[in-house]
């Protein structure tokens, strides 16, 4: 099932933190991930929205959240259970959405209007969204809210450059009129903490401080009698309406003379100007943090400043970015600042105070091309055609290194079998291999004319590289050791398509678009050893984990499995029909005859060789079974709209006379700041249009621990994982085996029995029971008298033990044990084995890295102890010397 999202960090739409201060909610495309800043780690929580997500409203005790995508269809989230518990149609794109901070409303604004809910309760409830009233004012429409801090009354900004203050209740001396003062969008509004006093924020920016002369306790209650008589006549009016449109209120621009006798008033007490110089006078986002006075604004030219108000002191700015900044949060302590950028994908969480990162994310500009596991599968490398290679961790979902030293776009990376060189392929003619303790390039291999490589591969012990060039049909081999090129390998006709060492032999394997695949003996002089026909351009090439089958994909649609050392073909799988490809906006065919002339363009085998990933250019990922050749599960990777050719048919509803409405550019005059080309407009990019990407799979890889896969695609990095919890799955069942049973063994200290009994079972926590019941002077005894079968089940437990519990030193004597007395046995079944060994090895090597780095630090901090009471024990026997030599001349003389 889905585990994650990497290599996207942030899309667009408005970042949240949680109730703590220590998480953040980011929404990536049509998906939504928390960062943990405290834990520095990443989550994407295991549900979707139709559209990309545009705004996240969190309630106040940060258990809810609601979700809504570009066309106004929300999803009420609960992020304790992180399930959907309800869904809602706004029928219109919506602006911004923000809970009270009482938790009992939200508000809502699309087009001119605000609308306030009921927030949904503790309780199950028919209709988790219960309209209270509409509220009319703004000509243009709304942009943003803020609430005061009691609930009472929220403000509401609009395009039309005017600010509006509502009441959550009726107030009997608070009438709903608009604030001006600007001359441009209202970006933001803010109430100042405990006051009705408000701050206004515009596009071109500028700052309306206003003063209220009520205090928030001083507003009124309605008289009980009018309210009711509005309410009756709101109840008249709605039996002619055909939706409910709760109580209506409207506002006045301009109240007369008489309305506003002994009513709240605000006055403009101040107005102040951002520093106009540059591009300083776009602002795109600002958030205030009531508590420390403090407003964050953040500009289109990346910059961002902030103040301290009422009194507008620059505290400081600088630049993140040169990409506008979309989005900006305040934690409640008012210490980490939460900026996203949405034209590069990054997220940054910057602590002001000490003016340093907390966390600084940012995916790969233009889409992935090609990913790879590191042999422990603990890291996952990825290359982009924005020429750049990330490396992330797939425990935390960061990236912790990027090289940017390639000039044109990755095709291909890989992992030496160390771990810890990766090697990276590009278009701009370089192999380039990167340390991953020093994190620099130490190898740049060329060719002797300036080539395009298209793919790349390493051989089992990392000492020889190969790369497959697009221009030239030359295969290029180079020394990892030296960096000279050691030989040119020539005879396709066609481009290069992939390459593959055999894992187990010295035979590279080259895939071409001449129809050919070709073998060749590394032993002997690089001389062709087979050549395999087919029949059609071949896209990919494969071989199993023990080296002893071929995989190959080819334009017509079909895999063909081929026995190397006899040059024969296995078997065959047609799979065009299984992409199910999707018809595109603009595609003058149906998605049924495009799929013609589609084939699956990456491939991976499984861990174990039994079955094989296959992704192309659809939203599918299909895994067959090698044996049988038969498709064992398809995986929608993907259920975002805002991609292209993800229906299979077109939408009707969407085709005018003139054609596709998706021909009509609505790019101008957007969000982005493209400005509507006029006449003498000199604002925005006229280049800039309006796209929707096309959903694809670039590349699939299966982790060597055989527990998870990867597919880069248009949406970033997803990786799919085995979740072991939920499924009850005995072995070798029978009607003795209950835990009641495994208990009374238990008791009767009879330890191998219990163990194999709770294998049996197949139950995790009664296996965890059982195992750290055996006391650590019985685990040799135990392990010497486990069936063979069971020693391959128990590995597999410790390494997936390690990962959550803290007897480390007691799971470590169990596999000590186990492989010792084991090893030669697991030796003979090696290779099916090999997933579990490396999942075992990365476990460990996870906790032996943590462990070493807090040992080194707990003996420097000892010695640094010990100089320092050495030091001190040296100046006492300074000090007391002299008392010392005069007390022996006293007794000398005593004695004398």
């Amino acid at each position: 099932q889905f585990s994650g999202l990497l290599g996207t960090v942030y899309r667009r739409g408005n970042l949240s933190f949680t109730r703590d201060g220590n998480s953040l909610l980011s929404p990536v495309g049509n998906r939504i991930s928390l960062f943990d800043l405290k834990n520095n780690k990443c989550e994407t929580l295991p549900l979707a929205t139709r559209l990309n997500i545009v705004c996240v409203g969190l309630s106040p005790d940060g258990s809810l959240a609601i979700l809504i995508d570009e066309e106004g269809a929300a999803l009420l989230v609960s992020l304790i259970g992180k399930c959907v518990i309800h869904q809602f149609y706004f029928h219109k794109p919506v602006h911004s959405v923000s809970f009270s901070p009482d938790g009992k409303k939200f508000v809502v604004t699309k087009d001119n209007l605000a609308y306030l809910y009921h927030a949904p309760g503790k309780k199950r409830e028919f209709n988790a969204f219960v309209l209270d009233k509409t509220y009319y004012g703004p000509y243009d429409e709304t942009t943003c809210i803020d609430w005061t801090d009691d609930s009472k009354c929220f403000a509401v900004g609009s395009k039309d450059m005017s600010t509006w203050v509502f009441g959550a209740e009726r107030w009997a001396n608070l009438i709903y009129y608009s604030l001006g003062g600007h001359k441009d969008v209202i970006v933001a509004c803010f109430f100042e903490e405990n006051s009705l006093d408000l701050y206004t924020i515009s596009q071109d920016a500028a700052l309306c401080v206003w003063q209220c002369d009520t205090e928030l306790n001083g507003l009124k209650p309605m008289p009980p009698k009018d309210a009711a008589k509005e309410k009756k006549a709101e109840e008249d009016d709605e039996e002619l309406l055909e939706e409910p449109k709760g109580e209506e209120i409207h506002g006045k621009a301009d109240p007369s003379e008489q309305e506003t006798r002994d009513k709240v008033k605000y006055s403009r007490i101040a107005k102040y100007f951002f520093n106009k110089e540059g591009d300083f006078n776009n602002l795109t986002a600002a958030a205030y943090h009531k508590k420390t006075h403090l407003l964050v604004t953040g500009f289109a030219s990346g910059a961002f400043h902030l103040h301290e108000l009422p009194d507008f002191n620059l505290i400081h700015s600088l630049s993140i970015s040169d990409q506008r900044i979309a989005s900006i949060s305040i934690n409640c302590t008012g210490d980490w600042i939460a900026f996203g950028c949405s034209g590069l994908g990054q997220l940054l969480v910057w602590e002001w105070q000490s003016e340093s990162y907390v966390l600084k994310q940012q995916g790969h500009f233009n889409s992935m091309v090609s990913l790879a596991y590191s042999p422990d599968g603990q890291y996952i490398v990825t290359g982009g055609e924005d020429g750049k290679v990330k490396v992330w961790n797939t425990s935390s979902s960061f990236c912790f290194v990027t090289f940017t030293e390639h000039n044109s776009g990755v095709t291909a990376v890989t992992f030496t079998s160390t771990g810890y060189v990766v090697l990276s392929a590009s278009l701009d003619g370089t192999v380039r291999a990167f340390d991953l303790h020093r994190y620099r390039n130490f190898r740049t291999f060329t060719s002797p004319r300036p080539s395009q490589f298209s793919c790349l591969a390493v051989d089992s012990s990392g000492e020889i590289v190969a790369a497959g060039s697009q221009d030239s049909f030359e295969i290029f081999i180079w020394s990892m050791q030296s960096g000279r090129l050691l030989d040119v390998l020539a005879g396709h006709e066609g481009p290069i398509s992939s390459l593959s060492f055999n894992p187990m032999k010295c035979v590279l394997a080259s895939a071409s678009w001449d129809k050919t695949v070709k073998l060749w003996d590394m032993l002997d002089s690089w001389r062709t050893k087979e050549t395999l026909i087919m029949n059609s351009d071949v896209l990919v090439v494969a071989f199993r984990p023990d080296g002893k089958e071929l995989a190959v994909a080819a334009l017509n649609g079909q895999i063909t499995f081929w026995d190397h050392e006899n040059a024969a073909q296995t078997g065959s799988i047609e799979g065009r029909h299984d992409l199910q490809m999707g018809r595109k906006e603009l595609d003058k065919i149906t998605a049924k005859q495009a799929a013609k002339g589609k084939s699956f363009t990456t491939l991976c085998y499984s861990a174990d060789g039994q079955s094989i990933l296959a992704g192309g250019l659809s939203k599918f990922v299909c895994i067959y079974n090698v044996k049988e050749q038969i498709l064992m599960k398809k995986f929608e990777i993907s259920c975002n709209h805002s991609l292209d050719a993800m229906e299979e048919y077109l939408d009707r509803r969407k085709m005018t006379e003139f054609g596709s409405m998706a021909l009509i550019d609505e790019g101008g005059g957007g969000d982005e700041g493209v400005a509507i080309p006029l006449p003498g407009v000199k604002r925005g990019d006229m280049s800039y249009r309006h796209f929707k990407p096309e959903i694809r799979v670039t590349c699939v890889r299966f982790c060597p621990t055989g527990r998870s896969w990867a597919a880069t695609t248009t949406e970033g990095l997803l990786l799919y994982s085995l979740d072991s919890g939920l499924i009850f799955d005995p072995f070798e069942l029978d009607i003795d085996v209950t835990p009641s049973n495994i208990h009374k063994t238990l008791n009767q200290k009879e330890y191998t029995m219990a163990i194999v009994m709770a294998f049996k079972l197949n139950e995790k926590k009664l296996i965890q029971e059982v195992i750290e019941a055996v006391p650590s002077s019985e685990v040799d005894v135990v392990c010497s008298s486990l069936p063979d079968l069971y020693v391959e089940k128990l590995l597999e437990f410790l390494a997936s033990a390690f990962e959550t519990s803290c007897h480390l030193e007691f799971y470590l004597i169990w596999a000590h044990k186990l492989l010792m007395l084991h090893g030669q046995k697991l030796k003979t079944r090696s290779v099916k084995l090999l997933p579990v060994i490396q999942f075992l090895q990365k476990s460990i090597q996870r906790h032996f890295e943590d462990v070493s780095k807090l040992c080194e630090w707990n003996i420097y901090n000892i010695k640094y102890a010990l100089a320092i009471s050495q030091q001190r024990g040296m100046k006492r026997l300074a000090e007391e010397t002299p008392g010392d030599e005069e007390e022996l001349d006293s007794d000398s003389d005593y004695l004398m």
